[in-house]
């Protein structure tokens, strides 16, 4: 499960991932409210530990574009205010839960195992678009009665593909997001998993196709007649 951490605070930051990754959690981490915003949207999260008080774009501001967007990613914010107003206001903005600082591990994760465990509103088992629907537990892809298994890689693309249908996915969020810091990654190896995404998405016979705007990126789209 992977988990995204916004916490200005680069120590607190990396101890709570350290704290996540020895749980058994992904963990990653960002350092500001807009680099976080742009984290989250890529589809790539299950569930998000977010700061209010952050440079850029606070906490706040982000939960609150986040809902804007359609985005039901599980937030869970933490800050050192109590005031009930905060509290309101945070939750009011989409939060699912809110933490104070100082907390305790087992806290963080209990709170986290609740959100994450919660089904319909907050976390979801499949993604789909169109004719397709992607496993998000058994990285199967399906349309109709046909599947196919996904790599790694594969089920990454197309996760934040399948998130991100409003909007063109450049080939630098696909290599930052999924490759991270891999340095035999290129955008060679975006295009190489896109052309293996491109087969297996025809195999299936799907109206979906996963098509090129150059120099942008790429974008989900549907061919109602590809058939005929």
């Amino acid at each position: 499960m992977n988990i995204l951490v916004v916490e200005d605070e680069r120590n607190l930051a990396d101890a709570i991932c350290h704290i996540l990754n020895e749980a058994g959690y992904n963990a990653e981490a960002t350092y500001d409210g807009r680099s976080g915003l742009t984290s989250a949207e890529s589809g790539l999260y299950d569930a998000v530990v977010l700061d209010v008080m952050l440079p850029k774009m606070d906490g706040f501001e982000v939960v609150h574009e986040l809902r804007r967007q359609g985005i039901s990613v599980p937030v869970l914010l933490l800050t050192a205010r109590t005031s009930t107003t905060d509290k309101v206001e945070g939750l009011d903005a989409g939060a699912d839960d809110y933490m104070t600082k100082p907390f305790e591990a087992p806290e963080l994760l209990a709170r986290l195992r609740a959100l994450t465990r919660r089904q319909g509103d907050v976390m979801l088992d499949e993604l789909t678009f169109a004719d397709l629907k992607l496993d998000l537990t058994t990285h199967d892809l399906s349309c109709g009665d046909k599947s196919v298994h996904l790599s790694g890689k594969e089920f990454e693309v197309l996760r934040m593909l399948m998130s991100s249908t409003s909007r063109i996915v450049s080939k630098q969020d696909l290599l930052t997001r999924v490759w991270g810091a891999d340095a035999d990654a290129s955008e060679n190896s975006v295009e190489a998993y896109v052309s293996f995404l491109r087969k297996k998405v025809k195999h299936l016979g799907s109206q979906v196709q996963i098509t090129t705007l150059r120099m942008l990126g790429y974008r989900l789209e549907v061919f109602e007649n590809l058939g005929a």
